[in-house]
């Protein structure tokens, strides 16, 4: 059987439950692990520095002219001859969407089987496991996979409970110009880390969260983790946030609970990065509970604490 994932986090859980031998196929985005296959699917903003602001206005530009930021290599995807294809419909922004892989589709000599993959919540992220490994015939593997990452859930569960943790007041930015808030399943991995965050939107869609909204809201703990970007790519455009009236009044920013973290523990819905993420927030809610661990600590930062090196942290 032959695979092509249009998807990073389906390819990420494929290499995580040791499938990657069926695997024939990728985006430019998927994790390193993938680094050596080829890449069908390719983007216009592929290998370019955009700001925050230049990225937003070229994916509304491209979504008023009805047009995608994705291609397909077409070529490739025929020689390849795929028999299942993973795809989703959460994000035109993110990934490529299943209407565009359609139309790629529809070329092929042979027809593959799609396989749409769009979680909206923590519990769809899990079930998304299970799917990819039932179209491979290996779905034991899913849900062993699946139980080790629910051990370290579970683990985060008793221990704030044991010590009576108290929610902690969040705000997780997707989005630092203009601001959007955080939406689908990180509302959920913010819950099961200790915190609320009241100015979400669980299981749907980010969107623009007005600066005014935020003061008044007033977060104890501000985690700062845009769409795409890795802890040094955010640090490039804080001073967007750090400039705005009212920043130093935040409480988050008074009390240095300022966190950059990297985006694929949030927007990379992998069931793995995923719990990663929740650790990562444990560790960022309840410092005097949960340490991170080595692998952790390289995935976020707190921005009140200067970093000599990105690659030591």
């Amino acid at each position: 059987m032959k695979v092509v994932s249009f998807l990073p986090a389906a390819t990420k859980m494929i290499y995580d439950m040791g499938l990657q031998e069926y695997l024939h196929g990728v985006t430019f985005e998927c994790p390193k692990e993938a680094a050596a296959q080829p890449k069908v699917v390719r983007c216009i903003l592929e290998g370019k520095n955009y700001s925050s602001i230049e990225i937003d206005r070229i994916f509304s530009a491209s979504k008023a002219q009805g047009k995608s930021l994705y291609w397909v290599d077409d070529a490739l995807l025929e020689s390849i001859a795929p028999d299942v294809v993973f795809t989703q419909d959460i994000c035109e922004v993110c990934n490529i969407d299943t209407v565009c892989t359609e139309t790629a589709v529809m070329k092929l000599s042979k027809q593959p089987v799609l396989v749409p993959l769009s979680p909206n919540n923590l519990r769809d992220v899990f079930e998304c496991a299970i799917t990819i490994a039932n179209a491979l015939g290996k779905e034991e593997i899913a849900l062993n996979y699946l139980a080790g990452l629910q051990k370290k859930t579970d683990h985060i569960l008793d221990q704030l409970r044991a010590n009576r943790a108290p929610l902690k007041r969040i705000m997780l930015m997707e989005w630092i110009e203009p601001i959007y808030n955080c939406g689908h399943w990180i509302p959920f991995q913010i819950a099961a880390a200790g915190g609320v965050d009241m100015l979400s939107n669980p299981g749907g869609d980010s969107i623009v969260t007005q600066w005014d909204k935020i003061q008044k809201y007033n977060p104890e703990v501000l985690v700062i983790a845009p769409c795409g970007f890795d802890m040094e790519r955010s640090m490039e455009e804080m001073e967007l946030l750090t400039s705005k009236t009212g920043w130093k009044e935040l409480e988050a920013v008074k009390n240095n609970q300022v966190y950059i973290a990297d985006f694929d523990m949030f927007t990379q819905p992998s069931v793995g990065t995923l719990v990663e993420g929740i650790e990562a927030l444990a560790c960022m809610f309840h410092p005097e509970i949960f340490k991170a661990d080595e692998n952790i600590a390289k995935k976020f930062i707190n921005y009140s604490q200067p970093v000599k090196s990105f690659k030591s942290v």
